[in-house]
């Protein structure tokens, strides 16, 4: 997984999965993208980057269930130059893990270096990370836990970032029955 540049196969996927022609009308453009950048103090993780400033700016269709949010959207209430506190699953619900203050950690899991890209319902929210060290890969947030989705942490496939995320939605397959 590259979240450092753009790779053309992924990007062709991620425009035929999205019937994105042309680049597509909804793109929020470079000056864009770069602005919200410097605004959050971040650099978007690829494929996601050239995805919001050349093809679409959100879908009502998803990925997730309700749809793919505007990247603007994806930003509110979230603090994303900070980084994401956790590299591996954790049922909160059933161990406080190795934290003084779980329900702080908690807090930084929900808001803290990542965009949450939409939603499955029931408090069942996907997550792009975009700073620390699972940067560009997917989370499923929930009121229970937080889990990596696709590839285990430290894999180099690019199962596990949003391009994979997409592949797995577009090919009608369930969430848990990862690539």
């Amino acid at each position: 997984m590259d979240i450092e540049q753009a790779d053309p196969a992924e990007l062709a996927a991620l425009r035929e999965a999205f019937a994105v022609d042309g680049g597509g009308d909804a793109a929020l453009g470079w000056e864009a993208v770069r602005a919200f950048e410097a605004e959050h103090a971040v650099v978007l993780p690829e494929p996601y980057r050239t995805f919001v400033a050349e093809m679409s700016d959100g879908s009502l269709h998803g990925p997730p269930l309700h749809g793919l949010v505007r990247l603007a959207e994806a930003a509110r209430n979230q603090r994303p130059a900070l980084p994401f506190p956790l590299t591996r699953a954790w049922l909160w619900e059933e161990d406080e893990g190795a934290y003084d203050d779980p329900e702080a950690v908690i807090g930084q899991v929900a808001h803290h270096g990542s965009l949450v890209l939409g939603t499955d319902g029931c408090g069942m929210d996907w997550h792009l990370v975009v700073t620390g060290p699972c940067r560009g890969r997917l989370w499923l947030v929930t009121g229970e836990g937080a889990l990596p989705y696709g590839a285990a942490y430290g894999s180099t496939t690019a199962g596990s970032g949003f391009a994979g995320w997409v592949r797995h939605w577009s090919r009608g397959d369930e969430w848990f029955d990862t690539e």
